[in-house]
């Protein structure tokens, strides 16, 4: 338990060590590649701002994550059981998948015009629930058939079987894609939050340190971004680890 704490925080201590001897090596200036020094005295100076537009962005990916995570679940449990809705609805979720998202937030933002929580929520949930809908797909339908036939001579429901076989199966690949779907999510909030500015959240303040060459500020934004992107991460492994440690290898 403290190696896996103490070896993060010993890679982040020597990422922070190498960008700052990069900079200083190259001679950088602040306002081509700010280093770690840069960005105190912006965490500082814009601090209440961080904490507000911060905990903004957090709800709001949070928010769009749970909507993904209850549509992606939906949509694998329908595939997953049948063939027909699998093969019907896999190339449609591949192709609106691989339509950048940055055109989608236009869209969005005409269609929700002024409804800037709607909008941004919405965009982080469009692209987030493809990975766990594919991954609770492809779990359930590569189900045992045997554990099926077997439940069902018994009398058991879809429903009794979904929940005694297949859903403790599928909670590896489950969790395994929360753990992608969590990083999406902050990518679809704060490209609302730049693309379609609305004085809010952390893409907001990203946005103000570009129109005011405040290039430390754009840095400490990004660095926030990445913050709160591992706190939500390891927050849904500590998840995984109650509903799903059995299936973690012990390594020596």
């Amino acid at each position: 338990m403290v190696r896996k704490i103490i070896i993060p925080l010993l890679a982040m201590a020597l990422f922070v060590v190498f960008w700052e001897w990069l900079v200083w090596v190259n001679g950088w200036p602040n306002y081509k590649m700010a280093s770690p020094s840069d960005l105190v005295p912006s965490f500082w100076q814009y601090k209440w701002l961080f904490l507000q537009y911060g905990w903004e962005t957090l709800w709001r990916t949070v928010a769009g994550l749970l909507l993904a995570v209850v549509f992606g679940l939906g949509i694998g449990m329908v595939m997953g059981f049948s063939r027909v809705a699998r093969e019907g609805l896999y190339p449609l979720l591949v192709g609106f998948n691989a339509i950048p998202k940055a055109t989608v937030v236009p869209v969005i933002a005409l269609m929700f015009v002024g409804a800037h929580d709607t909008n941004t929520i919405l965009i982080a949930f469009l692209i987030s629930f493809f990975p766990i809908a594919v991954s609770i797909s492809i779990g359930l339908s590569t189900l045992e058939p045997e554990y099926r036939d077997i439940l069902r001579s018994l009398g058991a429901s879809r429903f009794t079987i979904f929940r005694k076989i297949a859903l403790p199966k599928t909670l590896p690949e489950f969790f395994g894609a929360l753990k992608v779907a969590v990083t999406l999510a902050f990518i679809g909030t704060n490209l609302m939050e730049i693309v379609e500015p609305h004085g809010k959240g952390l893409g907001h303040l990203f946005d103000s340190g570009k129109i005011n060459a405040d290039y430390p500020l754009m840095f400490a934004v990004l660095i926030a971004l990445a913050v709160l992107g591992i706190a939500l991460y390891y927050v849904v492994v500590f998840l995984e680890r109650i509903f799903a440690g059995w299936a973690e290898r012990s390594e020596t």
